[in-house]
């Protein structure tokens, strides 16, 4: 099992517009094989981070996940969002920043 997590810090003024569109992305990787889990919160504490977990059955998943059109478009949108981001790829032999 695989899980991801992935903070971005948001420009000034993007949080509708990166929540609007993060919700475009769950809805399409929701439907991917190996997918078990995807999602996205607002931080309590900080409006401006914007956190997704996710968690697939197998790295070949997530790596096929990482090739999808809908998760194409989504990185567009991150360049144009946010400020800094911040993933963690966690498996069981180690945890990996990207």
């Amino acid at each position: 099992m695989i899980y991801v997590v992935a903070q971005l810090r948001l420009k000034p003024g993007m949080t509708e517009r990166a929540c609007e569109e993060a919700r475009k992305v769950v809805a399409g990787t929701v439907k991917e094989d190996g997918c078990l889990f995807y999602d996205f919160n607002l931080s309590v504490t900080d409006p401006t981070r914007l956190v997704a977990v996710e968690r697939w059955e197998s790295a070949d998943h997530l790596a096929r996940h990482n090739e999808t059109a809908h998760l194409l478009a989504w990185r567009a949108v991150v360049a144009e969002v946010a400020l800094e981001r911040d993933v963690q790829v966690i498996t069981p032999a180690k945890v990996e920043r990207k």
